[in-house]
């Protein structure tokens, strides 16, 4: 388990070193979905004027009380589980995570790939599993169909 910590460290200061920490702090929109950088925390979201207004209902009335808003989305999705009420809410945003993982674990050499998972498939995996893949979460996916649905 320490050959894995010390490869995830590896791994970040190197993804750390290809990349600002800002590129990863955005907002974007197209026709179906929209799109935040994983960076981001959920006080930066709240602040800013570009996200929808009913995410910004949705992080004040249903995820505050459960999480600190200073946490990043990450965070807050690497370690996400389907116990948890925020799952289910991300679950009916039809949520899905830009990740990057290892090409091949066994060999971190061969470097990256990107996959976007659901939200269901992501909390199948453990947090080990996670570790093992070298996953980095980069981005989260939400319809907008799904949050123009959403009640509140």
């Amino acid at each position: 388990m320490k050959t894995l910590t010390a490869e995830r460290i590896i791994t970040d200061q190197m993804m750390n070193n290809i990349v600002n920490e800002n590129d990863f702090k955005y907002y974007m929109q197209d026709i179906e979905r929209y799109y935040f950088g994983a960076r981001y925390n959920y006080n930066e979201l709240l602040n800013n004027e570009m996200v929808p207004f009913k995410y910004k209902t949705i992080i004040s009335k249903y995820l505050k009380d459960d999480i600190d808003l200073d946490t990043t989305l990450e965070s807050h999705f690497y370690y996400l589980t389907d116990e948890s009420f925020d799952y289910r809410i991300f679950r009916q945003l039809k949520t899905r995570i830009r990740v990057s993982q290892y090409k091949d674990p066994s060999n971190i050499q061969k470097g990256f790939k990107e996959k976007v998972y659901t939200v269901d498939q992501l909390v199948k995996l453990s947090v080990e599993e996670k570790t093992q893949k070298g996953m980095i979460i980069r981005e989260v996916i939400i319809s907008k169909l799904a949050l123009f649905g959403f009640s509140i």
